[in-house]
């Protein structure tokens, strides 16, 4: 049996593919509310403004990395092993048609001011991701756990960024993102 989607969730997921695919200054109210086929009332009264909708997409857009994360990683038998299966589902995803960048970096480079509720969303993300890959870091037995998880968040967010730019191009550097992160975990553990 199949769920109707509410107003509010078809909205939400229009708003969420529109954002992710073409950028969040780029898409306006109006566009949300004709793609969705949901008027512009039903809208704001479900988020009052375009930025409240921003954040919650980016709350929902982190929500949906920690599970991904913990699915890619649950079966992995030790933080060793899960930082390498982080960056092999990363290699396929940034690699894929689907992806189009990191949400987070994205509302940073449309929204630069730090006191935007988009980017502060972005940072209180990036910062939780850092310490998870320190937290592995230091059970992986890093003696530099915080230089490991530095380097392998600009590898991270390198690849999200080429991902944006190249996109499935041969010429995409992320095609060698899992090797480069093993070397960069063999060579610090």
């Amino acid at each position: 049996m199949k769920t109707e989607v509410t107003p509010k969730e078809k909205l939400f997921q229009t708003a969420a593919h529109l954002f992710y695919q073409h950028g969040y200054r780029a898409i306006g109210v109006d566009t949300i509310a004709a793609e969705s086929g949901i008027g512009k009332m039903t809208l704001y009264r479900h988020f009052p403004s375009k930025d409240d909708l921003i954040v919650a997409y980016l709350r929902d857009s982190n929500q949906l990395f920690w599970d991904q994360f913990e699915h890619i990683t649950g079966d992995a038998p030790s933080a060793k092993g899960k930082l390498l299966a982080f960056f092999a589902a990363l290699q396929s995803y940034v690699l894929s048609p689907d992806c189009y960048g990191c949400p987070f970096i994205n509302v940073s480079t449309e929204y630069p001011r730090t006191d935007y509720a988009g980017h502060q969303v972005a940072l209180e993300h990036k910062h939780s991701v850092l310490k998870r890959f320190q937290q592995l870091a230091e059970e992986a037995g890093a003696p530099q756990q915080e230089a490991l998880a530095n380097a392998l968040f600009l590898l991270m967010d390198g690849a999200y960024v080429t991902a944006r730019m190249f996109g499935e191009s041969p010429n995409n550097p992320a095609t060698h993102l899992a090797e480069t992160a093993r070397q960069i975990i063999e060579a610090n553990c």
